[in-house]
């Protein structure tokens, strides 16, 4: 696609879901959950958020696309996530997957490669994360990563391109890998979105925030698409929240305000390059 092309459909899905506020359901994690839900809202979308597997498979049904996050886990996620997972599969309806704290834990690993068998649409991560589920798949070999330190990277975006790009084809999906320039691909087509702030890593959330963003917009477009208007709309509300802000506390304030503010056109012509 060329840059005019993925600009028109950006802008395009916005006003998509302003004008149908899609339901974009969630399994979060229990440490941002409020700020996942104000994001979706504020972005134009709807929230709800479940935990146990009767009500994943329900949302599944009257939703549109599902956010999953692995951040905390409790004991019955193992039953919820697989079984959230294959009714969106039957259904054929998009999902993101966060896969947060990769490595941590024998539960969290065994939920990850399970989900191999039915992926997500869109993965949103940190570069250490996608590599190592690139990884943990056997999708690529070679890297020297040691993985994610906890839930921060230890990894650059650019070293990161040729693991997303593997996971973005397996899935028949998009990957958004988050950092300092945010890189999103389905494979073949390769976009970096600038934008966003330094008080992103001074919050709790904002990665979480944004794989809820992707979702609600995975509910009224392809995956690609919903991956890099989500990404976009995430880096101009944080460039423009920084400039109002004096610490990391009305940061986050101003920057729910300005996701509410951004207008699609605004949100698809912020700056990004095609590779």
């Amino acid at each position: 696609m060329t840059k005019e092309e993925i600009t028109k459909k950006i802008a395009e899905a916005s006003k998509l879901v302003r004008e149908t506020k899609p339901l974009a359901p969630s399994i979060t994690n229990t440490v941002t959950v409020n700020f996942v839900a104000n994001a979706q809202i504020a972005c134009g979308g709807s929230a709800a958020m479940v935990y146990l597997p009767d009500e994943g498979e329900c949302v599944a049904e009257i939703g549109g696309a599902v956010y999953i996050n692995l951040g905390t886990l409790f004991p019955f996620y193992d039953e919820t996530v697989a079984r959230t997972a294959r009714k969106l599969a039957d259904l054929k309806k998009n999902w993101v997957l966060d896969p947060v704290g990769l490595g941590i834990g024998s539960l969290r690993t065994k939920i990850v490669m399970d989900l191999k068998k039915c992926p997500p649409s869109v993965i949103r991560g940190n570069a250490s994360e996608i590599i190592a589920l690139a990884k943990m798949w056997n999708l690529t070999s070679g890297s020297d990563s040691e993985g994610p330190k906890g839930v921060d990277t230890v990894d650059t975006v650019k070293s990161a391109e040729e693991a997303a790009k593997s996971v973005a084809k397996f899935i028949k999906g998009a990957v958004a890998v988050s950092g300092v320039e945010d890189f999103v691909t389905d494979g073949t087509t390769s976009v970096y979105s600038k934008g966003g702030s330094h008080f992103m890593e001074k919050i709790t959330g904002a990665g979480c925030s944004l794989g809820g963003v992707c979702a609600v917009y995975a509910s009224v477009t392809d995956p690609f698409t919903a991956a890099l208007a989500a990404t976009q709309h995430y880096n101009l509300a944080g460039s423009r929240a920084e400039k109002k802000a004096g610490g990391p506390a009305c940061f986050q304030m101003n920057f729910i305000d300005e996701l509410y503010l951004a207008k699609p056109e605004e949100i698809a012509e912020n700056e990004f390059r095609v590779l």
